[in-house]
Formats: C-alpha cells, sequence, structure tokens
C-alpha cells in the first residue's frame, strides 16, 4: 500500500492530535482537582505493572531464540527479582539481570 505524502502527513497529525487529546482529557480536564487518595495510591503500582508486562513477552518468547524458552533469559529474570526484592531498588535489579544475561550469553557462546 503506498501512502502519497500529504496522506502520511495527514496520519501523522491526525496520531498526533490524538495523543494530545488523550492527555488532555486526563491531565488538562482534571489536572488541577486533587485526586482521591485511593488513585493516588493506585497510581503509585503503574510503573510496577507496565515494566513486567513490556519484559515479559521477551523474556517467555525471546525472538532471539525464535520464540522458544531460553535458559539464559529465565535465569536473567529470576536474578532480576532476586536482586530487585533484596535490595529494594529496580536499578540494581535491572542491573543485576543485564549483568547475568550477558555473562550467560558469553558462557554459552564457549560452549
Amino acid at each position: 500500500m503506498n501512502f502519497s505524502t500529504a496522506e502520511i502527513w495527514f496520519i501523522i497529525a491526525a496520531l498526533g492530535a490524538g495523543t494530545f487529546l488523550i492527555r488532555f482529557s486526563f491531565l488538562g480536564l482534571i489536572g488541577d482537582r486533587p485526586m482521591p487518595p485511593i488513585v493516588l495510591r493506585l497510581l503509585r503500582f503503574t510503573p510496577v505493572a507496565v515494566l513486567p508486562g513490556m519484559v515479559a513477552p521477551l523474556v517467555v518468547w525471546p525472538a532471539a531464540t525464535g520464540g522458544q524458552p531460553d535458559l539464559v533469559r529465565l535465569l536473567a529474570a529470576g536474578a532480576t527479582l532476586a536482586i530487585g526484592f533484596w535490595t529494594r531498588s529496580a536499578l540494581w535489579g535491572i542491573g543485576g539481570g543485564v549483568a547475568t544475561l550477558y555473562a550467560g550469553l558469553a558462557a554459552t557462546a564457549w560452549l
């Protein structure tokens, strides 16, 4: 399917306007009002829910192995969870998971 230059710019503008309206509906219309305590408490869990949702498919069905589960990636995910739980720091957990992944990939390359 080929699009003309005008159609591409129209699609870009429409997506930009849609994104703006979605954000404005939440931030612009109710952004100056205090939120109920339950909403504030639930918003704290957003990053905790989004990050595993983005990473879990990469661990369970990694594209690098053709969608087959890989022991190295499962170990790296386990190390990330263990280090994050132990240190109570997402950054240390991510760093430990990255180090475990690269060490495991290097070890399997040698075998």
